[in-house]
């Protein structure tokens, strides 16, 4: 079941004192983005956030479940936190913090050009 995208634009707004926040489309749903690091998913209507230290500890009543079959447990955010936009920020850019920096691209091989 594919997550509204009004959904997924409330949850965006309630991370933006986190830095710069964005989405893309992954797998019929979205990845969460925090400067530039993947920190969450928001599937079926649910956020869920990678799991680091940190985060653990902010979110302690977190349950952590897969948000897809197949994929790493996340932790799952209950829908009454994300009203809280302080607390969104802070897991956030936690989360942000605890993970390292995305490997850089591999350049395109170039065509030869006659």
């Amino acid at each position: 079941m594919a997550t509204d995208r009004k959904t997924v634009d409330y949850i965006v707004d309630q991370m933006a004192k986190a830095g710069a926040v964005a989405t893309r489309p992954m797998f019929g749903e979205y990845g969460v983005y925090c400067d530039g690091k993947m920190v969450a998913i928001i599937g079926d209507g649910q956020l869920f956030i990678k799991p680091t230290a940190a985060g653990r500890a902010l979110a302690a009543d977190a349950e952590e479940v897969p948000p897809y079959p197949g994929a790493k447990p996340y932790l799952l955010i209950d829908a009454e936190c994300w009203e809280d936009q302080d607390w969104m920020s802070d897991l956030v850019r936690t989360t942000a913090a605890a993970l390292p920096a995305p490997k850089p691209k591999p350049a395109k091989a170039r065509k030869p050009t006659r």
